[in-house]
């Protein structure tokens, strides 16, 4: 598998958040308008497409929340690729990246109609935290933190 470090206009990275978008439609029904209003893509300097043998197959962003903050979005990986860690490795690597731009913690938020993303989130180490900013108050959102400082890796 091969990462590549882009950005919003990247056209693979385009494509794939366009079949998260459905995905989400799908899992999330009328809830779906009110998250997709904070899930624009325009003007994302940090996001990861991952390759396996030139293929698409998976993506994830992250852009800044705070000066110390950095927020992952966007996360998708394509159904039929699943199950092959094909996620964590982006997840990794952009907490990897966020760490290299001085950032000293990631927050993210997803949808309890996910499971998948919850057990990966809770895998890699990301704690549930109250709900912050748009989603104060969101039923179906769950929050989470990690702390990527070198002193809480060694």
């Amino acid at each position: 598998m091969k990462l590549q470090r882009t950005d919003s206009d990247n056209p693979d990275f385009i494509a794939l958040v366009r079949q998260l978008d459905a995905d989400l439609a799908e899992r999330d029904g009328a809830e779906h308008a009110f998250y997709a209003q904070f899930n624009k893509i325009d003007k994302i300097r940090h996001a990861l497409v991952a390759y396996i043998d030139g293929r698409p197959v998976g993506c994830g962003a992250m852009k800044a929340f705070s000066p110390d903050t950095m927020e992952i979005k966007r996360m998708y990986t394509l159904p039929e690729s699943r199950g092959k860690g094909i996620a964590a490795r982006i997840l990794a690597e952009l907490e990897s990246w966020a760490g290299e731009l001085s950032y000293k913690k990631c927050v993210l938020e997803t949808g309890k109609r996910q499971p998948e993303a919850i057990a990966l989130y809770q895998k890699s180490g990301y704690q549930i935290i109250p709900n912050y900013g748009q989603y104060v108050g969101v039923e179906n959102s769950l929050c989470f933190e990690k702390s990527i400082s070198d002193d809480k890796k060694h």
